[in-house]
């Protein structure tokens, strides 16, 4: 499993003073105020370099970030399509019964009465609950709303996801 948590990915500079604009791409955008350091993986395969944030603050749906070191738009151009990234023990606390997208990929999803019916190979927010894209043992994939009613219980350490089937469900393909 990966050790890394990615949290966003620079896409272009901002200005000329070495500013970056980047896609947040944790659920919460605030936690970069939060860092005082974050790896960047480059765009071309390579080994994360540690920097250190010098400020961070949203702007139209983005983050805009200044590394120390990183003084003018040369040096940010440089760093575009790199991907941010977090050790996990700095990863956000979850409350009970939320669960980080890369632990439930990959999760085997069976109904309450042990039938099989797939693999988590997705998971996507609709804003009002997260939805899991599974796949079945024909290829095909669905999707499975994460709601109380349908989702019973989640096993990290079984590596499940047990679920109740309502009516329709099985019909929501992906």
């Amino acid at each position: 499993m990966n050790k890394w948590f990615e949290i966003g990915i620079i896409v272009k500079p901002q200005g000329i003073g070495g500013e970056l604009r980047i896609l947040p791409t944790t659920d919460d955008p605030e936690r970069f105020s939060l860092l005082s350091e974050v790896y960047v993986r480059p765009k071309v395969p390579g080994t994360p370099e540690l920097y250190k944030l010098i400020s961070a603050r949203r702007h139209k749906g983005l983050v805009l970030i200044k590394f120390a070191g990183v003084n003018d738009r040369n040096a940010a151009e440089k760093l575009v399509g790199g991907v941010l990234l977090i050790p996990p023990e700095k990863a956000l606390t979850l409350d009970t019964d939320e669960y980080f997208i890369r632990d439930l990929v990959g999760l085997k999803v069976e109904t309450e009465d042990n039938q099989p019916l797939g693999e988590i190979t997705d998971v996507f927010s609709t804003g009002a609950n997260d939805v899991y894209i599974v796949r079945g043992a024909d290829g095909e994939s669905f999707m499975i709303p994460a709601i109380k009613d349908v989702v019973l219980t989640v096993s990290l350490p079984e590596g499940k996801v047990t679920v109740r089937l309502i009516d329709g469900l099985l019909e929501l393909k992906a």
